[in-house]
């Protein structure tokens, strides 16, 4: 079974969303999601997410693509998560290409999508008058 990983906040679910959730799972069998604590959010990505992880957490279960998600509290494990999960290929979008090339020394393939260019959550906000 392949296995893919991914990572994310993943507030004010959106078709953007849905596509790199589709365009991952399109890579293997086993599709995780590992999502933002809110107080990772707010500690380390300096985020104010408008649902709490349990309700993100929710939303992504109820997604086809997704077979597991699990909390993300820190940027450091990633490393750990690929040989915990045993994880074949690490996929983010491409506003972060090369950043996570070091997986790659844990032999995971790394895989950068491109974004749906016309929609993204801080868009959303900054259209609906909030921060991002």
């Amino acid at each position: 079974m392949k296995r893919v990983i991914t990572y994310g906040t993943f507030d004010l679910l959106h078709y953007g969303h849905i596509n790199l959730l589709r365009r991952a799972k399109a890579l293997g069998d086993y599709l995780i999601v590992a999502l933002s604590t809110d107080e990772f959010n707010r500690v380390e990505k300096n985020k104010t997410c408008y649902f709490s992880y349990e309700q993100r957490k929710s939303l992504l279960e109820a997604i086809r693509y997704v077979d597991l998600v699990i909390p993300e509290e820190n940027w450091e494990q990633k490393r750990t998560d690929v040989k915990e999960y045993h994880i074949n290929t690490f996929v983010i979008g491409d506003d972060w290409k090369g950043k996570f090339d070091f997986l790659k020394e844990e032999g995971v393939d790394v895989v950068y999508l491109t974004r749906t260019p016309e929609i993204s959550s801080s868009q959303i906000k900054s259209d609906l008058g909030g921060n991002s």
